[in-house]
Parts: C-alpha cells; structure tokens; sequence
C-alpha cells in the first residue's frame, strides 16, 4: 500500500502528489517549516495525511528546541503549533494534531525534555499506525454496502494517499476487492487539480480495480441514466451534526443522489468528525490560488490574461444529502454521530447494516 508519510533516521519522507501519477518523487524534510510548506502547495494532502504531517513536522521542531525547563519549551513548541495550523483551515485532523500533541506535553509535564521530544516522535509515529487500522476498519464496515457487479462513483481523493497508507473511501473498495466482489468505479477528474484523474484513478487502478475516469460534469447524467449504485467520498471536516466538508463538487453530487434516489456515502475516520461544532456553518472554507484554475499544472494557461477567478477548494454538504456516514466504529446515520462520543451508549442500536 502507498504511503504518503514516513519518518525516518530523524527525517520526514513526503511523497510529493503534484507530480503523481507521472513521476514518484519524495520531498526530504528536516525541518517543520518544510513541512507546513508541503502541506500549504498541497504536495501532501487529504484530511489524515494532513494531520500526521502535522504531528511529524511537529515533532521534527521539537528536536531543534533548545530550553531549560518545560515552560520555555511549551512557548518555543506554540510557535510551530500556529505555523502547522495556518497551512490549511479547512482540514480539521491538523488541529486535531496539535490538539493531541497538547494533551501528551500536559501529561508528561514533569519528565525531561529530551524525554518529552522523544515521546513527541512516538506520539506522531502512532498516529500514522493508529491511522492505517482506523482505515481498515472502515474498509471493514463499508464492504458490506458495495454489492457484486455494482457501480461505484467517488470525487477528489481519500486513498492511501490522503491517509495514512490505506485509505477513507476506497477503503470499503479494497477491502470488497479481497473478498473477491467485482465492481466498477467512476472517478471524477476533480477539477482544478485532478487528484481524481492524477491520484484515485492511479491507486485504484494498482490495486487491479477497475476504473472509468469522468469529467466533473458527466457525474450527473450518468446518476440520472441509472448508471450509478451508489457513491462513496471522503471528508475533510464533518461537523456533530452530520453536514460534511469536502472537496468542491461534493454538494453537487450529493443534491443528485438525493433527487435519484442513489445511497450517498462518507467515510469519516472520527479524528475528521469536529464535535466541537454544530454544523456545517461553522467550518472555515478554504479559497485557493486563481492560477489553479487559470492554468494546468502552473504551467499552461487556459484563461485570458486577467480574467477573475472564484477558487473555493470545498463544499458543505447539509446532512440531509447523506445517507450515512461510515467510521472505524460502524455505519450510522448523521443524527447519530454524537452518539460515538458517548462511552455509555450501546452503539449497536444505532448501526446501519447492508440490506
């Protein structure tokens, strides 16, 4: 399985995505700032993968840290916590990240710093692990909903490549391709950066899937001709109440599969699901560079000199348009996505199972 991330003899390997699928290249990374940088020109992307770069370049600024006592290397540690968190609003698993590596400095407050800097490595290497089984584990729960011969559609990219190393959406595909089902999945081209063209295409295709690249725009003729079983996207941010932030598009297509009756899936790992907010409202939407869409790969104009550009990277999706949400937990639907926090709760009375 592709990793995205990895740490090494005190380094961060990055495998740089905007040059995917032509060229397999890794960005070395030494210091934090490098880190953010890959993050912000989207070298590395996709919610998880996001936030263990966060934990990884965190724990790579910690080791140049020099101070005497806990307090100044908290302060000098804040500093590279506002820089991580500056890189990409929408996302959530990069305060999550920071969010994590907080609570680890406030339980170990009395150890060493040469200690604590230690654990920091730790802590970011087990959020990578702890990553790849939560995708396995939605692969688990979301296999059952993907029929033989069935046809598939998913936007942008949640594979191994946005995580950890195994995936969010395609998740419930690998794991239905081990049990030997045989089915189709459409891909969206995911303009302006086609990492549905570039990335999901290229690691479905690895995995012996078979795959049909679309056009943004074709999705919905194919959902109104019947051509469509279901779909199944990933999430940057999914608020308590269920509406989901995704890559621009999503909306869209979930509007079509509610109008045509087609199941509308999202696979969230709980670190993407931000309990702290009400709904979908409340999630920072992040505008991109103009030249993303005035240009292909930076380099050939498409547009007229000066033309204005609207580049919006996500959309909300109200929970209405989605028809369940697949975690490492099970399948539910989004009113009861508050439930998972609830340790008293019997979730078994509340998880959806295949038909």
């Amino acid at each position: 399985m592709v990793k995205a991330i990895e740490w090494f003899n005190s380094k961060v390997a990055i495998l740089d995505q905007t040059k995917l699928p032509f060229e397999i290249t890794f960005v070395e990374c030494t210091d934090y700032r490098e880190i953010a940088e890959c993050i912000r020109t989207m070298k590395i992307r996709g919610a998880p993968a996001i936030g263990i770069a966060t934990a990884m370049g965190i724990a790579l600024g910690a080791q140049n840290i020099r101070a005497e006592n806990f307090e100044r290397f908290v302060e000098s540690l804040e500093l590279i916590f506002i820089e991580m968190l500056s890189t990409r609003p929408t996302a959530v698993n990069i305060k999550w990240a920071v969010e994590r590596i907080r609570s680890l400095l406030i339980k170990n407050r009395h150890e060493s710093i040469d200690k604590i800097k230690e654990l920091i490595i730790e802590e970011a290497k087990k959020i990578q692990e702890e990553d790849i089984e939560v995708n396995k584990a939605i692969g688990r729960w979301g296999a059952g909903f993907i029929k033989d011969g069935c046809k598939i559609l998913t936007h942008c990219n949640a594979g191994s490549l946005a995580t950890g190393g195994y995936g969010t959406a395609t998740a419930p595909m690998f794991v239905a391709k081990e049990q030997g089902k045989s089915f189709d999945v459409f891909v969206d081209e995911t303009r302006p950066l086609l990492q549905g063209a570039r990335l999901t295409a290229w690691e479905l295709s690895q995995k012996g899937i078979p795959v049909i690249l679309i056009t943004d725009s074709t999705a919905g003729t194919l959902i109104k001709m019947g051509e469509i079983d279901l779909v199944i996207v990933g999430t940057d941010r999914t608020a308590s109440n269920g509406d989901v932030a995704n890559k621009i598009g999503t909306y869209t297509l979930a509007v079509l599969c509610k109008e045509h009756e087609v199941p509308f899936y999202v696979a969230a790992p709980l670190s993407s699901i931000d309990f702290s907010i009400s709904n979908g409202e409340e999630i920072p939407i992040e505008e991109r560079d103009p030249e993303e869409v005035t240009h292909i790969f930076g380099k050939y104009q498409i547009a007229p000199d000066g033309i204005k550009v609207k580049n919006i990277a996500f959309d909300v999706t109200p929970n209405k348009f989605v028809t369940a949400i697949i975690t490492e937990k099970g399948v539910f639907r989004p009113k009861h996505l508050k439930k998972l926090i609830d340790e008293k709760v019997n979730l078994e009375k509340y998880r959806l199972y295949p038909t």
